[in-house]
């Protein structure tokens, strides 16, 4: 929880805002959010949905530690990825064709 409080305190100074300030967008005390900054107090969801609307962000971009164009760059690359591996499973099966050819070949040279 402290990761996430240390998120929200974030958000909150690059907002400019102070405790205060996001404690009455809350309609909490100060003390209330403090803990929240904190890690003190578990945030349940719809005080999480609360926030997220604040900050104008999603829940996924509140719980995750990346944004969300890290994000879509982090899905291309397991796209490249994912290319790649198909690719060298097709390489694989080409080879144990081509094995298998030769195994097969051999075989009946060695028969006649």
């Amino acid at each position: 929880m402290q990761d996430l409080g240390k998120k929200i305190k974030m958000l909150r100074q690059q907002n400019g805002w102070s405790q205060g300030d996001v404690a009455k967008r809350l309609d909490i005390s100060v003390p209330a959010f403090s803990k929240i900054e904190t890690g003190v107090t578990d945030i349940n969801l719809s005080r999480l949905e609360q926030i997220v609307s604040i900050f104008n962000i999603s829940v996924v971009e509140l719980l995750t530690s990346e944004t969300p164009e890290q994000n879509l760059a982090r899905i291309d690359e397991l796209k490249q990825a994912r290319s790649k591996v198909d690719d060298y499973a097709a390489q694989i099966l080409t080879l144990q064709q081509q094995v298998i050819s030769l195994h097969e070949e051999l075989r009946r040279v060695s028969n006649e």
